[in-house]
């Protein structure tokens, strides 16, 4: 029965490439339209089979962490944009279809991050290994999407040119207090300290992170002008004269998003300007990856334009500029794929063979999501008065003096 819906899955859903799958008994079947490098995978047990019928998100990820699943020439990317590019398709077998609608609702229920499960699910990523991080990210741990204003650009050029642009968007100004929500291992923090002079209270709930970020702030001798706090954004009773939020967002969870947005608003002095990066979807709300779920991003969501907005809208924040990456976090990744690669025998001493695979396919289904299946990053410029910001964008690519002198001028 298994080989039969597999079949159908298979002919239902590979619409674009070529597609070869070996079944365990040794019988291979070809989908696809007959275009591209063709795909060659193995299934290695009628477990694995039965587990890629029921879902195939869950099984093909399962099967590739425990080598039942293998691809000819360890061809694990070629697979995830054929995949990537057959989901953006439409392609599903229809008797997955009620699978589907009851994986969405499962997936809201799992998106209820009170605050001690919000700890835990960040806890379960960002508390891993420092040494694994630095393996791969730029010198400045920025794990967020980088921004490639040349095509050329290194990774920690584009990271830092990400939080240039960032600061440019908050037209921030020295002694200005800032509100980081959840600021990671504390580069944004530290560089809107050190190259703006402003004043910055970071907060996460990943106790590694803390550590980090805390040694950091000391070592560059800006203690003074940076906080860093364990707490969840929705404990801050301050106001503050700037909001930045990057990479969070997508941890806050559909039935949190008004709360979010009113944590936001209520931080916020009545000129100030917040600025929430995120990675979003292109197309109407969706559902998380369950594999992505279980294993990478517990209570995760990746949002639409239009459920953000609504959100923004009921809390009364004006919209002030949204600016859309496309394909920045595309080459974000590949560049933290390629250096990974390159020291997966560290990584593997840090851990083992099955979560570099896990790692792995990680790391390359994002990046095909985000290159063939309708994800990018949102950057979402927010006030309360409308007049908080220029009226034109010229601002954002002069230097800060100069940027400055403009305002003043207004």
């Amino acid at each position: 029965m298994w080989d039969r819906l597999l079949d159908a899955f298979g002919r239902n859903s590979v619409r674009i490439g070529i597609l070869n799958v070996t079944l365990p008994d040794g019988r291979q079947f070809t989908y696809g339209d007959g275009t591209g490098s063709p795909v060659s995978m193995t299934i290695h047990d009628q477990d694995t089979l039965r587990r890629i019928v029921l879902d195939p998100d869950m099984g093909m990820g399962e099967g590739y962490m425990n080598g039942r699943v293998t691809f000819e020439n360890d061809d694990v990317s070629g697979f995830l944009a054929l995949a990537s590019l057959n989901m953006a398709d439409g392609g599903m077998g229809s008797f997955q279809r009620p699978l589907e609608a009851l994986r969405k609702m499962r997936g809201w229920w799992r998106q209820m991050n009170s605050a001690a499960s919000a700890r835990a699910n960040v806890a379960h990523h960002y508390d891993l290994s420092a040494g694994l991080y630095e393996l791969f990210l730029d010198e400045d741990k920025q794990y967020s999407c980088a921004y490639f204003r040349e095509p050329d650009l290194t990774l920690d050029a584009a990271q830092a040119a990400k939080k240039h642009h960032i600061a440019s968007k908050l037209l921030i100004e020295p002694d200005m207090r800032v509100l980081d929500i959840g600021c990671g291992w504390g580069g944004m923090a530290l560089t809107l300290a050190r190259d703006f002079g402003a004043r910055v209270v970071g907060v996460t709930l990943s106790e590694e992170q803390l550590r980090i970020a805390r040694a950091r702030a000391e070592a560059a001798g800006l203690a003074d002008r940076v906080e860093f706090q364990l707490l969840d954004y929705r404990k801050v009773n301050e106001t503050f004269d700037r909001v930045v939020s990057v990479g969070m967002f997508e941890h806050v969870g559909r039935p949190h998003y008004c709360d979010y947005f009113r944590s936001v608003r209520s931080r916020l002095a009545p000129d100030g300007v917040a600025l929430i990066h995120t990675i979003g979807r292109t197309d109407p709300p969706g559902k998380t990856s369950t594999w992505i779920d279980k294993y990478i991003f517990p209570g995760g969501y990746i949002p639409s334009m239009s459920e953000t907005l609504a959100a923004v809208e009921k809390e009364g924040l004006y919209s002030c500029d949204i600016e859309v990456w496309r394909l920045h976090y595309a080459e974000t990744i590949r560049h933290w794929y390629n250096r990974f690669m390159e020291r997966i025998d560290e990584a593997e001493a840090l851990y083992d063979a099955r979560f570099c695979r896990m790692w792995r396919y990680y790391l390359l289904a994002s990046e095909m999501t985000f290159r063939y299946n309708n994800q990018c990053v949102f950057q979402f410029q927010l006030s309360i008065d409308q007049e908080a910001v220029p009226l034109t964008r010229d601002y954002l690519y002069m230097p800060p003096e100069a940027q400055r002198a403009a305002l003043a001028a207004e």
